[in-house]
């Protein structure tokens, strides 16, 4: 509803190449995809989700384990991997 209907096609044809981008420089057997707005956000948006999956991932539901990189180097470099598989 936050989304007009002349932009959904475009949206996703973008979220499908982030998500087999992410599949690829992640390694992940599968991406969750979630699309979310206005609920739980201090600046109402509308905004995707694009999780990597792995099988026992712990994934629940909506709810995945949420870990923090270990550097600002290993995420610039989980970035870079995403930009690439992009190309």
């Amino acid at each position: 509803m936050d989304l007009a209907p002349e932009a959904t096609g475009p949206l996703f044809t973008a979220v499908g190449a982030l998500a087999r981008a992410v599949r690829e420089a992640c390694g992940s057997e599968g991406i969750f995809v979630a699309v979310n707005n206005r609920v739980s956000q201090s600046v109402p948006h509308l905004h995707v989700h694009v999780v990597p999956r792995t099988k026992g991932d712990g994934l629940r539901g909506f709810f995945w384990p949420r870990t923090r990189y270990e550097s600002e180097e290993q995420a610039a470099a989980v970035a870079a991997a995403i930009r690439d598989a992009r190309r």
